[in-house]
């Protein structure tokens, strides 16, 4: 499940959604402006950056990051994108960092270089899991925990917000787009069913189905299972090569060893593979 795509379309269609998970009502999110910023002269890429159109220490920029898998480096490449994006637009005085977490086990322990920036009210994490009752009102929130939520009870959970949304939301056309962003994130989680069965399950009428954010979220999903399978493919293409090289490498009086630490091999999977050529 791309956990980073859904937020960002969450966060498009309604930025007033990450005010929520930060739990600051206050700020009208019409103010600010969801976008993603290439870095220049760099490999970096801030993917969610909240720019106020007027920005002011009660309203700063805001960077947001979704980390939904252990990454050690994570700080020192989230901190370095920052201070590169300040020294490059140096009109930006004020700013926020929020990482948002599925739960704490996967906030890295690498962070006593930047303790007093963890420590302080610039930057602020959020565990997706340890939202508390405060927030069991809120259907913006509710609809955020979804992604978290277990195959075994998600169906329900997204059946019941739907029923939510309905009952509490008078705009038609904001009551749409909230049932399509739920929809959505169902849709992420059940990419193994077909369309048909994901409908049938969910109660998805017609009309929805032909909306282009259902046919466009489709399309994403179907685009990411072909990539990370092609990526398969190359990865077992590889690996492959490798332990076909691995007998010409020792018939030219490379040891065992030396082999393993060129083709990045373990030693049991070169003896493995000059075995099973011997065979």
């Amino acid at each position: 499940m791309q956990t980073d795509k859904i937020f960002y379309s969450l966060f498009q269609a309604f930025p007033s959604i990450f005010f929520a998970i930060i739990g600051d009502t206050n700020v009208n999110p019409n103010a600010y402006e969801f976008v993603s910023v290439e870095i220049k002269e760099t490999a970096f890429r801030i993917d969610g950056v909240f720019i106020p159109k007027t920005e002011t220490a009660d309203q700063p920029l805001y960077f947001a990051e979704v980390q939904f898998q252990l990454d050690n480096t994570f700080y020192r490449r989230l901190f370095a994108e920052i201070f590169l994006y300040l020294r490059q637009n140096p009109s930006v005085n004020f700013w926020r960092a929020v990482v948002i977490y599925p739960q704490r086990s996967l906030d890295p322990e690498d962070q006593l270089p930047y303790r007093l920036l963890l420590d302080s009210r610039q930057v602020q994490r959020i565990y997706l899991d340890e939202l508390g009752t405060a927030t069991e009102n809120s259907l913006q929130v509710a609809i955020v925990k979804l992604i978290i939520e277990s195959e075994e009870t998600a169906v329900d959970r997204g059946r019941a917000l739907i029923l939510q949304a309905r009952e509490q939301l008078a705009d038609e056309t904001t009551k749409k787009q909230i049932v399509e962003l739920i929809e959505t994130i169902l849709l992420y989680k059940f990419t193994r069913l077909s369309r048909e069965e994901l409908a049938a399950m969910l109660g998805i009428d017609d009309e929805f189905k032909k909306t282009r954010m259902y046919q466009s979220m489709k399309q994403d999903a179907w685009e990411d299972a072909m990539q990370e399978g092609r990526q398969e493919g190359r990865q077992e293409g590889r690996q492959e090569a490798k332990l076909e090289a691995v007998p010409r490498l020792l018939a030219l009086g490379l040891s065992v060893e030396q082999v393993a630490q060129a083709l990045d091999l373990t030693v049991e999977q070169v003896q493995q593979a000059a075995g099973n050529q011997c065979s």
